[in-house]
């Protein structure tokens, strides 16, 4: 694993390191590779923002991963850990790869602009406030998950921390925090409107 990771590595690594007609959580984990905390991240927040997010439930699938991984940065866990049961969770190859070629147009662009700057962001005790603010952009996904593309932008808060931390670009860590204010507003405009819905429901 290269010690300063980016969008395209990212992208192609899900290509070069997955196969076949249906791929697990599993196989997403190792193709990043599971020693290091930013390209998780950065993989779920790409996850969050891709076609793979039209499978039902896949927004709350992936915000639970960002908040399991979260917790463990948090506590200062040495090496990321996910439960068997949702490494199984499997899925059509065909949606990861859709994502991987829409990504692709947007991946060299993105990727000229980072290099390592402002590092102590991407250290602690920064890291443990980065996943705070992750675990506050998954449990804000789980309400949002409710509306279409609601998790769009906390999903790109978590691809920016995970970028960020990947590449050890302290200055996307900085920027990325645009992104889960966005979310926030969102979310307040739009819980009313969820309990409104279900107030009508149960009536």
């Amino acid at each position: 694993m290269a010690d300063v990771y980016n969008l395209q590595t990212l992208l192609r690594s899900l290509a070069e390191n997955t196969q076949g007609e249906s791929v697990t959580v599993r196989d997403l984990l190792g193709a990043v590779g599971r020693r290091s905390y930013g390209p998780i991240l950065l993989l779920l927040g790409f996850i969050a923002i891709s076609p793979l997010t039209i499978i039902p439930g896949a927004n709350w699938l992936v915000a639970l991963i960002i908040l399991i991984i979260s917790l463990q940065i948090l506590i200062g866990r040495e090496f990321p850990w996910v439960p068997r049961r949702i490494q199984d969770f499997e899925f059509k190859r065909k949606y990861l790869t859709d994502g991987i070629e829409t990504g692709e147009k947007y991946a060299r662009h993105i990727d000229r602009w980072l290099k390592p700057r402002f590092t102590f962001l991407t250290e602690p005790p920064f890291a443990q406030l980065i996943a705070l603010i992750c675990i506050g952009a998954a449990l804000i996904s789980f309400p949002l998950g409710l509306i279409v593309l609601g998790p769009f932008l906390p999903g790109l808060a978590v691809l920016l921390f995970g970028l960020g931390l990947a590449a050890r670009d302290g200055l996307v860590i900085a920027l990325s925090g645009a992104a889960l204010a966005g979310s926030v507003m969102l979310m307040f405009r739009v819980i009313p409107r969820i309990i409104e819905i279900f107030s009508a429901i149960l009536a």
